[in-house]
């Protein structure tokens, strides 16, 4: 496959599209899916061949609007529909390259999608994520036959380092200086592997692009592996993503069929393969060391680290490990250039991020914003702000390893730095909103019941320290601890994460923390006054009707 062969297919594909009159788009991914977007496509469909005019209805990825759900667009002409149920399709068949159905219409020009920059979702609900030549259509690959023909594994490093890409799996890790370490290792068998193992409470980044456009992340992975020097990768993906996982395989068979995968790839000398392998769900394998051991067919615990995965990781070889959203923001980089990223987000987090907003807030969705918005900017523009009158009170970020922000710091920019400042991460890039009805102490409750559900129990501090904090904290919410359990709980919170083995564990103590840093009044009104402001813990005024 070369770049002239890549650019005939996507030229055949275009005219196929241009010559088919009016697509009919309907969102195919989870979220839709869940509100029978497939039963609304069988409608549409058949609307489609009954009528005169030129119609063809096409399965997409994740429109980004989740909240309103399932959502159709008609394109040409960018019309874009909300709340579709099956005995709509009729109109909406009919109305294709008229009068737009206002009863519908979901407006483009509202803050939701004009503020949001798309990279690694530039492609999702634009395109079948079946269909390989509409991925080429829309410049798929040419990163990649760029990296393979004209550029040395050494200047491809070079141009991710350059671009200032940060791991988007939460900690931040500069992408091109954990290639760097892997190729410079010594060593004929080498690992590429995408941990798409998310399990962050109200977080689906992950699961969307994969299931929206899947050969993007099979072609950052390519590109990584020619550029770090492995000859195969891995795909781990959770098993509760079937439509995910039935998406990849597709994809990948479609590369191999191609020859975008395998053996002289492109007509080079690099050779690449992916296989897919499906984790259990325990959330501690989106560590790195339990991930590889899961991998191995081992039970996914973490081990110390050093070494780290870049020079011993899958059976002891140097691997290189990052996430869905990373991998796929690589192709974009490679294609256009690093200083093209570069000029997008702050100084030291550049780019843009994924992120999966929910909870208390009018717009539900998948958004990608450049780094440096702000949480008000996010919340209350792209989100629409808090439904129903009721009054913002925090935003919680990074998942159980992250912190819960207050109403003061909403005009703080989104980067790692200022949310490490506030007690908070970025996380894979859950961001769940909450008001007023939610309490402080039960929201950190939550997070330390998941994180001791999910401890693998390998080491004593999160395997105990997790249950014994659980423990003080519903003490709290039932009106049954003391300023005692309160100090107990903090010095808890310093030994478990301190002492805790793998990141789990090390981060667990921090919506507690948080919470306590900004909201200690709701945990000294439920010790002292045995009362929830907001009326959701069983302690003495658990039961008053909210207003």
């Amino acid at each position: 496959m070369t770049l002239e062969e890549l650019e005939r297919i996507a030229a055949g594909t275009k005219n196929a599209r241009a010559a088919g009159g009016h697509e009919v788009n309907v969102c195919l991914a989870a979220g839709c899916l869940s509100q029978h977007s497939d039963a609304l496509k069988e409608a549409l469909e058949k609307e489609a061949r009954k009528a005169s005019a030129s119609c063809r209805v096409r399965g997409t990825g994740c429109m980004g609007l989740c909240s309103a759900g399932p959502l159709v667009s008609v394109e040409p002409g960018g019309v874009l529909y909300r709340n579709v149920k099956p005995e709509d399709a009729p109109a909406i068949v009919r109305s294709a390259g008229g009068e737009p159905l206002r009863r519908l219409q979901c407006s483009r020009d509202q803050a939701f999608f004009q503020r949001q920059v798309h990279i690694v979702t530039e492609n999702s609900g634009k395109l079948d994520p079946e269909k390989i030549e509409e991925y080429i259509a829309a410049d798929g690959y040419k990163g990649m036959i760029r990296a393979l023909t004209e550029m040395t594994p050494a200047a491809v490093v070079q141009e991710i380092s350059r671009s200032g890409l940060r791991g988007r799996g939460g900690a931040g890790y500069p992408t091109g200086l954990k290639w760097g370490t892997v190729a410079k290792t010594d060593s004929a068998v080498k690992y590429v592997v995408c941990n798409a193992d998310e399990g962050d409470p109200g977080a689906f980044m992950d699961r969307s692009v994969l299931e929206s456009d899947p050969q993007r992340v099979l072609e950052g992975m390519i590109i990584a592996g020619y550029a770090v020097g492995a000859s195969r990768g891995y795909l781990y993906v959770r098993a509760e993503y079937p439509l995910a996982l039935k998406r990849l395989e597709t994809a990948i068979g479609e590369a191999r069929q191609l020859g975008l995968l395998g053996i002289n790839i492109c007509g080079t000398a690099f050779s690449f393969d992916i296989e897919v392998r499906i984790g259990g769900g325990a959330y501690v394998c989106g560590e790195e060391t339990a991930l590889i051991a899961s991998i191995e067919g081992k039970r996914g615990t973490p081990r110390p680290r050093p070494p780290y995965p870049a020079q011993s990781g899958i059976w002891g070889m140097p691997t290189l490990i990052n996430n869905v959203e990373t991998f796929a923001s690589v192709p974009a980089i490679v294609r256009r250039g690093a200083e093209w990223y570069a000029a997008l987000g702050t100084p030291k987090s550049k780019g843009t991020k994924v992120f999966a907003l929910s909870g208390k807030v009018k717009n539900n969705g998948l958004i990608e914003v450049p780094m440096g918005m702000t949480l008000r900017e996010i919340i209350f523009e792209i989100g629409g702000g808090v439904p129903e009158g009721r009054k913002f009170k925090a935003v919680q970020t990074g998942g159980p390893s992250g912190g819960c922000i207050p109403e003061q710091f909403l005009d703080r920019p989104v980067d790692y730095e200022s949310l490490r400042e506030l007690g908070s991460i970025m996380g894979s890039g859950g961001m769940v909103v909450m008001d007023d009805t939610s309490c402080m102490v039960n929201v950190a409750r939550f997070f330390m019941e998941f994180c001791m559900a999910e401890s693998c129990g390998k080491c004593i501090p999160c395997r105990a320290g997790t249950a014994q904090m659980h423990e003080m904290l519903t003490r709290i919410c039932d009106g049954r601890a003391t300023h005692k359990d309160l100090e107990m709980l903090i010095s808890l919170c310093d030994m478990v994460g301190a002492t805790s083995l793998c990141g789990l564990g090390q981060a667990a103590p921090n919506p507690v923390l948080s919470t306590l840093r900004y909201f200690q009044d709701e945990y000294l009104e439920h010790i002292e006054a045995k009362r929830c402001r907001a009326g959701v813990c069983e302690c003495g005024a658990a039961a008053e009707v909210r207003a």
